[in-house]
């Protein structure tokens, strides 16, 4: 049997700031190892995050076939980046990052509505529309806890 025939489709995880796709790491050392162009992807990934502020970390998981041609399904930002924008955390060494020692200080403040608004965007995600908004109110909740982002009433 030919080796092309046992064959399957492989997913690659990529974490890419909107509109800043380039063949550099990460981007292409991880296709790259699957045959993808890594160009390709960076092209098509650009054009569909045009709309969106540049810069905004979005999540994509790129379907990689056989025949080495690919697909991606474009994600909404993580929750973390959300809550650290609302709270107005200011990033360092360009990443945006929480507190160091979170529960035991915070670095900065959100209130229930900043909850909310996080959980309806999280809820337009296909794999997430069958929680319940207060399931996802809550884990927001958990998750600002968990990088020291205080939530006020």
């Amino acid at each position: 049997m030919a080796r092309n025939a046992l064959a399957k489709e492989q997913f690659v995880k990529l974490i890419v700031g909107a509109g800043q796709a380039s063949p550099s790491p990460p981007v292409g050392p991880a296709l790259g190892s699957k045959g993808v162009k890594s160009m390709d992807f960076c092209k098509e990934f650009n054009a569909r995050t045009a709309h969106i502020n540049t810069g905004v970390p979005i999540p994509a998981r790129v379907t990689v076939r056989p025949d080495r041609s690919f697909a991606f399904d474009l994600r909404t930002p993580t929750v973390t980046y959300l809550l650290l924008n609302a709270a107005g955390v200011e990033p360092r060494k360009n990443r945006v990052r929480g507190a160091m020692k979170p529960g035991h200080e915070f670095c900065g403040t959100v209130s229930l509505k900043h909850i909310y608004e996080i959980a309806k965007i999280k809820h337009t995600e296909t794999r997430l529309s069958g929680l319940s908004l207060e399931g996802l109110c809550k884990s927001v909740m958990a998750q600002a806890k968990s990088i020291g982002v205080q939530v006020v009433a």
